[in-house]
């Protein structure tokens, strides 16, 4: 927030404001104050507020086309590339969209993991940003099942039938989520319902993830509290949009390539192919962003369990704040953290491709080491790393690193200046003087 009130010049302008805020509300946006440090990484908050918004758009014109029937789903689908103009844009826009929007979400949670943004006191924005991508999970499985090809069919009965895991009530959610007794026309519909309501939370969700964001403000790479807002901080407007803007058209080059070059390399050739309950796929696979915590579903045995192991995967997230003991939010001054932090990243991309492959042999054998790893690294590492771990110096402030080249290198001269005393300035007495 700016240092002065903001207050309307217009007589219009101060009525209307008086009476709704919200160019108090636009004008404290564009005078945010935000950290003179921010990387990349930390555009792509931006990013998936525009990938939320084409996905919604696109979503309602298909919505008016689509028409949630078993017997009339995928001719529908077929309709609206053939027929609409300009159906097979955005039914892509949309369908490649659901990857762009995952891509960009997990880099946004791994850029939290890196640089501490769930600590204190940040709890709350971190706690609602699970929330969103649980939601974002369950959009996109539902919207998976609605073109009603052979995988949208055969995945909705495989995920819905986890349920049945569930003791004493498991068998009763699956009957009411299917509206009978397997995977049919009422399914279809419920599924449709959910899918076109769930958007609309996540961007309420989306509301409160900035609103609790703007009240402890941004972290930083450096992972320190703003000392001088006047040194350390720039308006929101026009530095961080224009950086976000030039971010974003990256983005959009790269989410039109796929769009207008490989449509369909990210989804499955049995979708192209009408449901049928009667022909079981060969193999049986969500779309790439579920793969992981699919390998975690596959990898137990039980299936109680694995259902159990699956969710854990993802609540664990949530107790993130609390599991990381370490004092120091950014892994730039943790160089022990920083080695298990990609040793994680890769156990996660390990975890995206056996998910992809049989459930059987080596590949089994890998998930269940790479699912076992995975919580080790949640439940025991990150609080044992709290306790143990020698951390770097942290620099006074943010602009330290800056004016300094590097945060340690800043940090180490400065503390050299005061250890260190210079007797150049000193002279001895002379014989006359004496």
């Amino acid at each position: 927030m700016s240092d002065h009130e903001y207050t309307p010049k217009s007589k219009f302008g101060k009525w209307f404001n008086d009476r709704l805020p919200l160019l108090t509300l636009a004008n404290h946006l564009t005078d945010y104050p935000t950290p003179k440090n921010l990387n990349y990484w930390w555009t792509f908050g931006g990013i998936l507020t525009f990938c939320l918004i084409t996905q919604i758009v696109t979503g309602l014109v298909l919505a008016m086309h689509y028409i949630a029937h078993a017997d009339m789903a995928f001719d529908s689908v077929e309709h609206i590339m053939r027929d609409v103009n300009y159906g097979w844009l955005i039914r892509y826009i949309h369908a490649n969209g659901a990857s762009m929007f995952f891509l960009a979400v997990y880099i946004h949670i791994f850029r939290s993991l890196f640089y501490g943004s769930y600590k204190a006191p940040r709890e709350i924005i971190w706690i609602i940003g699970i929330i969103i991508y649980l939601l974002m999970m369950a959009a996109a499985f539902l919207g998976y099942v609605l073109p009603w090809g052979q995988m949208s069919f055969w995945g909705a009965t495989v995920i819905t039938n986890l349920f049945s895991a569930i003791p004493l009530v498991g068998e009763g959610i699956v009957t009411w989520l299917w509206g009978g007794y397997s995977v049919d026309n009422p399914t279809l519909t419920r599924f449709f319902t959910l899918h076109y309501l769930i958007p609309f939370l996540i961007l309420g969700l989306v509301v409160l993830h900035i609103w609790a964001l703007h009240v402890p403000g941004n972290n930083n790479p450096v992972g320190i509290d703003i000392k001088k807002p006047s040194k350390d901080t720039v308006p929101f407007h026009p530095y961080i949009v224009i950086k976000d803007g030039f971010a974003l058209l990256m983005f959009m080059i790269v989410f039109a390539f796929f769009v207008f070059y490989t449509p369909n390399i990210l989804g499955h050739a049995d979708n192209y192919i009408e449901a049928n309950p009667l022909v079981t796929p060969a193999h049986i696979v969500p779309e790439w962003y579920l793969l992981p915590f699919y390998a975690i579903l596959r990898s137990v045995p039980d299936k109680l369990l694995g259902v159990v192991a699956m969710l854990s995967a993802i609540l664990i997230l949530a107790a993130l704040p609390w599991l990381d003991t370490s004092k120091i939010r950014s892994a730039v001054f943790r160089p022990l953290y920083r080695q298990f932090y990609w040793i994680l990243v890769a156990d996660v991309l390990i975890l995206g491709y056996v998910g992809a492959m049989p459930a059987e042999g080596l590949y089994l054998l890998v998930a269940r080491v790479a699912t076992a790893y995975y919580f080790l690294h949640f439940l025991v590492i990150l609080p044992v790393l709290g306790w143990k771990e020698k951390t770097l110096p942290i620099p006074l402030s943010i602009t330290e690193p800056i004016l300094g080249g590097s945060p340690n290198l800043a940090t180490a001269k400065n503390k050299e200046s005061f250890n260190t005393v210079s007797y150049t300035h000193l002279t001895l007495p002379t014989n006359r003087e004496v």
